[in-house]
């Protein structure tokens, strides 16, 4: 970023009394715990201020990138020269009237998966059982359509708020959202903002829907190298095959570039070891890509986001 760029942005957030620092280590807010500084770390506490904040960096030119829990974000050694934007102030969460059969609960795009399915649990509401474990925020999880163990978001999605290219507040169903494996219509719309999402649940018994999802946690830690800093899944599911279990079959277990290692708990995973860096997991997963296509023909896509 230009100095005179940063000296004007930053001059005006402050003049509006908006939250940034400057230089904030990246790898500090990823699961992955790799990525150097960003050049402005914006923390809006409000939808009114994060609508700001993009104002103000747009008039600017300054580009941005919304962050939540940082769980499928790979940022690249030398940072990100623009402003990344911290959701996580946008965690409200309401529920409908909880006494029918039938319950919505709205949540903020900064809200983690975790908090969400916990009150759903209390409320005793089925349906949210899958995402129990995946680390990810409400945001992020409409973004890429977050599933696991056979289900998916968009089961249980019903609409979602957000601003548009305009920064103009708009509401959509679920199903004119595009929502596919690991994708939706804000993967094609980088310049739309999710604010919330309103999942529909049904009444269930809280303690069955508690056990399941202690079940479905400990399947978790008992196959997922859960003990190491990464960002889950690293490749997404090929048709008609499983990532993990191709490259397992490459013999490509335990396979290391400096600091990045695919776990030998669970090939699916890349795993830092310690020290390393966004260059050591791409290198890694490009090899591992050739070498999966070489020896068995299925093209492995990436489903971390690698951002420069």
């Amino acid at each position: 970023m230009r100095e005179e760029t940063m000296t004007a942005v930053c001059a005006a957030l402050a003049a509006e009394n908006l939250p940034f620092v400057q230089g904030e280590p990246l790898a500090a807010h990823t699961t992955f715990k790799i990525g150097g500084p960003a050049a402005l770390w914006c923390a809006p506490k409000s939808a009114a201020e994060l609508r700001r904040t993009l104002q103000l960096c747009r008039k600017n030119g300054v580009r941005v990138y919304l962050l939540g829990n940082g769980s499928n974000t790979l940022f690249d050694d030398a940072g990100f020269d623009g402003a990344v934007i911290d959701m996580r102030a946008l965690s409200e969460m309401e529920a409908s009237d909880a006494d029918t059969d039938v319950v919505r609960i709205t949540a903020g795009a900064g809200q983690t998966l975790g908090r969400l399915c916990g009150k759903a649990q209390t409320l005793g509401l089925t349906g949210l059982e899958f995402a129990c474990g995946i680390p990810g925020t409400v945001g992020g999880a409409v973004y890429m359509n977050a599933g696991a163990y056979g289900g998916e978001l968009k089961d249980v999605l019903e609409s979602v708020t957000f601003l548009d290219s305009n920064l103009e507040l708009r509401t959509l169903p679920a199903k004119d959202l595009c929502m596919g494996y690991r994708t939706s219509i804000f993967e094609q719309n980088p310049d739309w903002c999710i604010l919330s999402a309103t999942v529909i649940l049904h009444r269930g018994d809280g303690a069955q829907v508690l056990a399941k999802m202690q079940e479905l946690l400990g399947r978790r830690k008992e196959k997922q190298p859960l003990e190491w800093p990464s960002a889950g899944s690293t490749f997404k599911r090929p048709a008609g095959a499983f990532a993990g279990k191709l490259i397992e079959d490459c013999g490509l277990r335990g396979f290391t570039v400096g600091g990045a290692q695919i776990s030998e708990k669970h090939c699916g995973f890349v795993i830092n070891r310690g020290g390393a860096t966004c260059a050591d997991v791409v290198a890694l997963t490009e090899q591992v890509k050739q070498i999966v296509k070489d020896k068995t023909g299925f093209v492995l896509e990436r489903e971390i986001r690698v951002v420069k």
